[in-house]
């Protein structure tokens, strides 16, 4: 990711005055482990797909989709949820976001849609330069000022989900938005995923001389519902993404802001090398749990960032050179109904 691209995305966010994903392991709220290899499909070469791209469907007349809406916590995360089969699967996962629509009776315990009540999806084009075209209704302009970021962020995260979309442009009743009414968020150019989720900043980071990486974090709510939240966060300027991205997992979130970390402080990393289109990360005997097995949860976390950050599309675990084999994932945070 350029560091122009980011200054400027991270600017229109307001952040200077900010997803090939998919996992099926969480949803139950129970760990998992995982020490014997897949019979059929990618074997250990742990290849992720896009959630709200492939679409198994679970029922005659539903499709396992993904949303993204905010927590109770206040982040911006991704559902999948079964939802009506269409013609048009991007339009109906932004309906499916609006506040007070039938995603209500869907969304787990603390869970809420964050496009304003009433809003339509008048229409959603994508052009031969991968830029989604969304027109909402005029009701899209009643959302509460305070969440304004996250709903760039949801609606963007979630469009650009789909190969064929890399930006966004937002119009209302057929007209470009230039600027997001209440905020004052700049819209002059289309956002996309560089701008980043659940923004924050390493303590030894300058905004300005700073590389964003996004980093696949735990959260529960009260019912015990596991799943990741994607948390971009600002760290020192580096060329080497891939291992800020494994050092920023070991190092672990933001104490304050609740969220549950997927490595052991202790974790070591032995290497970390790209080849063939695979990167493969050798680990440490630390990275096991108490009973000697490679945890399900950190393992996913690992594949899900280092997909999110780098142009690898396959990640391969090892500790101490024996390849830990990884189930494919199909959907990121499958919703426990």
């Amino acid at each position: 990711m350029k560091h122009q691209h980011w200054i400027r995305s991270a600017a229109i966010a307001g952040v200077i005055a900010l997803l090939t994903t998919g996992c099926s392991v969480l949803g139950t709220g129970k760990k998992s482990d995982i020490d014997a290899p897949p019979t059929t499909g990618a074997g250990a070469d742990a290849k992720t797909t896009s959630a709200a791209v492939t679409i198994d469907m679970i029922e005659d007349n539903s499709s396992q989709m993904t949303v993204y809406v905010k927590d109770g916590k206040g982040f911006v995360a991704p559902l999948s949820l079964g939802l009506p089969k269409t013609v048009s699967v991007a339009k109906t996962t932004l309906e499916y976001m609006v506040d007070g629509g039938p995603v209500a009776s869907m969304l787990p315990s603390g869970f809420g849609a964050l496009l304003p009540k009433g809003t339509k999806v008048i229409s959603l084009n994508v052009t031969s330069d991968k830029r989604a075209i969304v027109d909402f209704s005029k009701e899209f302009l009643n959302y509460d000022g305070a969440n304004e970021r996250k709903i760039l962020e949801a609606i963007t995260w979630n469009l650009t989900s789909f190969p064929t979309v890399e930006k966004v442009q937002l119009r209302v009743d057929g007209k470009d938005l230039k600027e997001m009414p209440k905020g004052k968020t700049p819209l002059d150019i289309p956002l996309a995923r560089s701008m980043g989720i659940n923004i924050e900043k390493a303590e030894d980071a300058e905004f300005g001389q700073s590389t964003p990486v996004t980093l696949y974090f735990l959260n529960q709510n009260d019912q015990n519902y596991k799943y990741y939240v994607p948390v971009t966060r600002l760290v020192k300027r580096t060329d080497d993404v891939a291992k800020a991205v494994v050092e920023q997992l070991i190092k672990g979130p933001d104490q304050k802001k609740g969220l549950a970390a997927v490595l052991n402080a202790t974790t070591e990393v032995k290497s970390i090398k790209p080849a063939d289109g695979v990167i493969t990360v050798d680990f440490s005997n630390k990275f096991l749990g108490a009973d000697q097995k490679a945890p399900a949860e950190a393992m996913q976390s690992v594949i899900l960032s280092l997909t999110e950050n780098t142009s690898f599309k396959q990640v391969q675990i090892k500790v101490d050179g024996a390849v830990k084999p990884v189930a494919k994932p199909a959907h990121i945070n499958p919703a426990k109904l």
